[in-house]
């Protein structure tokens, strides 16, 4: 009787096995975010205006090193915009960033946060 059970068991398990790697093949071979490998920018929209750079480098540093950080802001009046692009050292990091920031709401606003195929100033 033991030996039935677990040949059943072994049975069963091969094919899990090949159905997981059936499934597997199916899947599309990569991400989203592969679009954007080239580029290690992202775009943050929905920023409260009371954020100054060293806040957005203080809530984006979470996912990587931020080596440039472009706080949009109005050419008259100094104020900020409400959004900015962050370059991070690491193209991997903004994955994290993405997937991890967009749709949070911070000080009550709702953060956009999107990866930048082509970035320039």
């Amino acid at each position: 009787m033991c030996i039935h059970k677990l040949y059943f068991f072994f049975s069963n398990m091969r094919n899990v096995k090949k159905l997981s790697e059936q499934e597997l093949q199916r899947l599309p071979k990569s991400s989203w975010h592969d679009e954007y490998k080239l580029s290690a920018w992202i775009f943050v929209g929905g920023l409260p205006y009371d954020l100054s750079e060293g806040d957005v480098m203080s809530i984006f540093s979470q996912y990587g090193e931020i080596t440039y950080l472009n706080l949009v802001r109005d050419k008259d009046t100094g104020k900020q915009k409400g959004f900015c692009f962050v370059c991070y050292e690491d193209q991997r990091s903004t994955i994290l960033a993405v997937d991890n920031f967009n749709g949070i709401r911070v000080l009550g606003r709702i953060l956009r946060v999107d990866h930048v195929k082509n970035y320039s100033n």
